[in-house]
């Protein structure tokens, strides 16, 4: 149902889980633990497996918070459930304990972040167009702002589209080229004229790198190749089925 990552559960005073999608209620393409509150899923099956990863990360099962994620860098500052519309952005930190910060994925990176010394966690959306944009800098910035300290955060990358499994075509090619000097090294020989093969996984611990936190690690799972333990929304294209279901990564400090 979940995988837990020791660089995080060696820490007392948080809780964390990158849940897969096995362990839920929802079925056919959605089976069974759909956390998408986008998705086309029931939203009476959704709420359930929102509650089943609560309980997991033992919280009352309205204390699970996510956004209205949007591939941007746009951070929030979280201090209690969102009373009515999900913020569009694509991270949140806060230092509140028993708030669940909830990231939503099909083949995007999902960035668990935590400072366990001075009491701070952070959680970021980080699919290309984030991880180029900054999402990450600007993630660990504003757990800055709520009192840690660059040094002391630790940062884990969950399951994430493998190179193996993500073509990209020559107008991102041009853009990554354009956009991200220095970083062609994650652009890896396609099997097509003018495309590639794109290491996002790769280049978002090297933008972790950047930010010179104390700790930066990744999962190394591709949820493409695994259709038994992750939605992935590229497979969902290349079978063209209707929809996809949402995998959830969530951190909180304890209560």
């Amino acid at each position: 149902m979940f995988i837990e990552a020791p660089e995080l559960s060696a820490h007392a005073g948080m809780r964390h889980a990158f849940f897969t999608r096995v362990g839920g209620v929802s079925e056919g393409l959605y089976a069974s633990l759909n956390g998408g509150l986008g998705s086309q899923d029931a939203p009476e099956r959704v709420a359930e497996n929102r509650a089943r990863m609560c309980a997991r990360l033992g919280l009352p099962p309205d204390r699970l918070v996510s956004l209205y994620q949007v591939h941007s860098a746009e951070v929030v500052t979280v201090e209690a459930p969102f009373a009515a519309e999900r913020p569009k952005a694509d991270a949140m930190v806060t230092r509140v304990p028993g708030l669940a910060l909830g990231i939503a994925t099909a083949d995007c990176g999902p960035i668990l972040f935590a400072d366990p010394e001075n009491g701070v966690v952070g959680a970021a959306h980080a699919g290309w167009k984030g991880a180029l944009t900054g999402v990450i800098g600007a993630t660990v910035s504003a757990m800055e702002a709520l009192g840690a300290r660059r040094s002391r955060i630790v940062a884990v990358l969950g399951p994430t589209i493998g190179q193996a499994s993500y073509e990209v075509g020559p107008d991102f090619v041009a853009r990554f080229r354009s956009d991200a000097p220095g970083m062609e090294r994650f652009l890896g020989p396609g099997t097509r004229p003018g495309h590639a093969q794109f290491d996002l996984p790769g280049f978002i611990l090297a933008r972790l790198e950047e930010a010179e936190i104390g700790e930066a690690t990744a999962l190394n799972l591709c949820t493409y190749a695994d259709p038994e333990r992750f939605y992935s929304y590229r497979r969902t294209t290349h079978r063209g089925e209707a929809d996809y279901g949402r995998l959830i990564s969530a951190i909180a400090l304890v209560p």
